[in-house]
This record gives C-alpha cells, sequence and structure tokens, in this order.
C-alpha cells in the first residue's frame, strides 16, 4: 500500500473556522453556491453535519498542489511506500494482518 509523498515546502495549511462564512469564503464559484443552497435548506439539527462537510472539502482545496497530488494517486505516480512515510512522519503504523 502507498501514499502521496509529502512535498517539500507544503507545508501545513492553516484550519478554516467551521463557520458558514469561513467555509462560503474558503469556496469558489459554483462550490460557494452549491454550499448556500444545502445551508439553506438544511434542517437546523442537520446543519453542523453540512458544515462539517463542506468544510472538510474547503480545507481540501486549500492544499497546494491537490489536483497534480490526485493526479499522480490516481494514475499511482510518486507514490511512496507507508512505512517509508511513517517513519518520515515518526508516526508507527498498525501491524497489519
Amino acid at each position: 500500500m502507498s501514499v502521496q509523498p509529502v512535498h517539500p515546502g507544503s507545508g501545513p495549511v492553516a484550519a478554516l473556522a467551521k463557520t458558514i462564512d469561513a467555509v462560503a469564503g474558503a469556496l469558489r464559484g459554483a462550490e460557494r453556491m452549491a454550499f448556500y443552497a444545502e445551508v439553506g435548506q438544511t434542517p437546523a439539527g442537520r446543519l453542523e453535519t453540512v458544515i462539517e462537510t463542506w468544510w472538510a472539502r474547503a480545507m481540501l482545496g486549500r492544499v497546494p498542489e491537490r489536483d497534480r497530488q490526485v493526479e499522480d494517486a490516481l494514475h499511482g505516480r510518486n507514490l511512496v511506500p507507508l512505512d517509508a512515510l511513517s517513519v518520515r512522519l515518526g508516526v508507527d503504523l498498525p501491524d497489519q494482518p
């Protein structure tokens, strides 16, 4: 199993506040309009889920070179083994069956 590499210089993306205004501000064009439409039609009890979903989408949209990284992953390019990535990040992986 492999994942996309972490590219030098592509540090963490600053988190957005989980508010309607912050999420809408991070979205562009049709995505922003779709977000507002969904928020406007969502009952109060489900609003947090809608904001959370669109917040994640907005955060992913802020990742530098995201489109290229997704294309690379879909085509199996520039992948690194998970164990090498875990060493680079200093994270222990659970044992695989």
